[in-house]
């Protein structure tokens, strides 16, 4: 991760997110998103009104997603409590978690802590209930069990993440 801005790649990340949620709620192509983005709202260090990200990573995130879609989405749902299975969440929290255990499980380059602080910076940009609190949980626990030694912790403890996040909320059963 040597030569990783972090400013670049929190932008990549919230884009990350947003392209996520735009390919989820209108079922563009991710190729169709991704250029969009690349052509569009990333723009130079000179251009006005445009954001700088790290590209490569953006493309990485989503082109990751689309490809470990089912195994990302196993994770999450496996985490989550039955009465809130993974496709009943906001699009928006859908898409945060996707690409937060996309890098969880696929950028061993970058420290697990640091993604889980990353994604829930950007979890409290969005939302201000509880769905801070589900992306800590959720993303805590397919850490530990993906990434056991960077907790120091054993086979036994990896097992106790796997079981399922308490449920959202109550009252919107």
């Amino acid at each position: 991760m040597s030569g990783a801005n972090p400013k670049l790649r929190r932008v990549s990340r919230v884009s990350a997110v947003q392209a996520l949620y735009q390919m989820d709620v209108s079922g563009a192509p991710h190729k169709t998103v991704v250029k969009e983005f690349l052509d569009h709202r990333f723009g130079y260090e000179d251009e006005p009104g445009m954001v700088r990200a790290d590209e490569p990573y953006f493309e990485d995130i989503i082109y990751g997603v689309v490809s470990n879609q089912t195994a990302i989405d196993e994770a999450i749902d496996g985490r989550l409590s039955d009465k809130w299975p993974l496709r009943r969440l906001d699009a928006t929290l859908r898409a945060l978690l996707r690409s937060a255990t996309y890098e969880i499980q696929r950028r061993p380059d970058v420290p697990a802590l640091v993604i889980i602080n990353e994604y829930m910076a950007i979890a409290t940009e969005f939302f201000s209930g509880k769905e801070p609190g589900i992306v800590n949980g959720v993303l805590d626990k397919i850490a530990k069990d993906v990434r056991s030694a960077e907790f120091g912790l054993t086979a036994s403890h990896a097992l106790a993440a796997k079981t399922p996040a308490e449920d959202i909320s109550s009252e919107d059963e």
